[in-house]
């Protein structure tokens, strides 16, 4: 269940980043409304998730993934390129994410 709770607080927090955008410096209330609710509810599940799973590695995969979805989301919703540089660097960071997951002692215990 917390990897799912984990799940939730990383779509939320994309969702919410990406209301933040649509929100032009706060002077559009539609998207100022879903980026309050969307960081409100990412920290909740975060903090679910934070039961069982150790802070550090929880914090890894919910930046990494969110850093990795924001990329993407940005890139097809707003025409934001990625150069080659961008695209090793998240490439770096789903390693890390897998290694963390695959290899980690804390991420089993």
């Amino acid at each position: 269940m917390n990897w799912m709770y984990l799940g939730i607080a990383i779509l939320s927090e994309v969702i919410a980043t990406s209301a933040l955008k649509a929100s032009e410096g706060f002077t559009k209330p539609w998207p100022v409304l879903i980026l309050a609710v969307g960081y409100a509810s990412s920290f909740y599940f975060l903090s679910l998730t934070l039961r069982t799973i150790p802070v550090g590695i929880a914090y890894a995969i919910w930046s990494g993934v969110g850093v990795i979805l924001i990329s993407l989301l940005a890139w097809w919703l707003y025409g934001q390129s990625l150069d080659k540089a961008a695209l090793i660097g998240i490439g770096l960071i789903v390693a890390g994410v897998v290694v963390l997951n695959l290899f980690s002692e804390s991420v089993h215990r």
